[in-house]
């Protein structure tokens, strides 16, 4: 077991013995210092549910953050994480590969060749409209990585979440007549994502909305999960675009389409 997964299980017999599952940042960092593990920060970032102590897994407890410095565990964790979805869809996506096509393996890279081959506009506008008559090696290349803050208020069910200068990490966004996609990337195949990773985004958009000069601009949000996989010497790109039936709640996502794209080299 990982010293940060010492403190989370300190952290839950704690509030176990008192009865209150809400936790601050004061007893994350006494938690810290009693295990001897010097990254505090790092205590509540559980991108992925295996980063959780096995003890909290089986008894379906998830971390979720509150605001004011402040986090609680919840039985809530097929909430707090969504698993991924069967993709039955796959198209082969012949293409030729540039210098820097897959030179690395980060997240960035795999949506800079995405959308550079423009896979991710044929998955998330049905057809490449824009340069349909251009050849891929004149196409502009493109790369969207941002962080921002804001304030967010939304419920986990009937939790309230209240988030003040909130860093939101935006892998990428692509926006074409009013319809905007928001994409979060990872290598490998993960059985499950933390949803907020892409309901913040999501919100930082839909909060948008509320301004006049962008009420009637903005149609339709999409939250577009990447993942990467080799099979055979090919990338794979698997794609999963979501959605969230009650903007304000994040534990209302839902899946509107699925699909993967096997990259063939022209040349292979």
């Amino acid at each position: 077991m990982s010293k940060k997964q010492q403190v989370l299980l300190a952290l839950f017999e704690t509030c176990r013995l008192r009865q209150n599952y809400v936790f601050d940042n004061d007893m994350v960092e006494a938690a810290c210092l009693q295990v001897g593990f010097k990254n505090k920060f790092d205590v509540t970032k559980l991108d992925s549910e295996t980063l959780l102590p096995a003890t909290l897994r089986e008894q379906g407890f998830a971390v979720i953050h509150k605001g004011r410095g402040q986090h609680e565990f919840v039985r809530g964790l097929e909430q707090v994480y969504h698993h991924f979805e069967p993709v039955p869809d796959e198209v082969v996506w012949l293409y030729r590969k540039s210098l820097l096509n897959e030179y690395n393996s980060s997240e960035a890279n795999i949506l800079s060749v995405a959308n550079n081959q423009r896979i991710l506009h044929h998955f998330l506008f049905g057809i490449d409209h824009e340069f349909d008559a251009v050849d891929i090696a004149d196409r502009p290349k493109t790369y969207f990585p941002h962080r921002t803050k804001a304030d967010l208020t939304y419920r986990f069910g009937s939790v309230e979440v209240v988030l003040h200068k909130i860093q939101i990490e935006i892998d990428l966004t692509i926006e074409y007549q009013g319809v905007i996609g928001v994409f979060e990337a990872k290598n490998g195949t993960p059985a499950s994502f933390s949803v907020y990773q892409l309901y913040h985004p999501f919100l930082y958009y839909h909060q948008a909305k509320a301004r006049a000069d962008m009420a009637a601009k903005i149609k339709e949000i999409s939250c577009i999960y990447v993942t990467r996989q080799k099979e055979a010497g090919q990338s794979v790109l698997s794609m999963w675009a979501y959605d969230f039936a009650d903007p304000r709640d994040i534990t209302s996502i839902y899946l509107k389409k699925s699909r993967r794209y096997r990259l063939v080299g022209k040349n292979d």
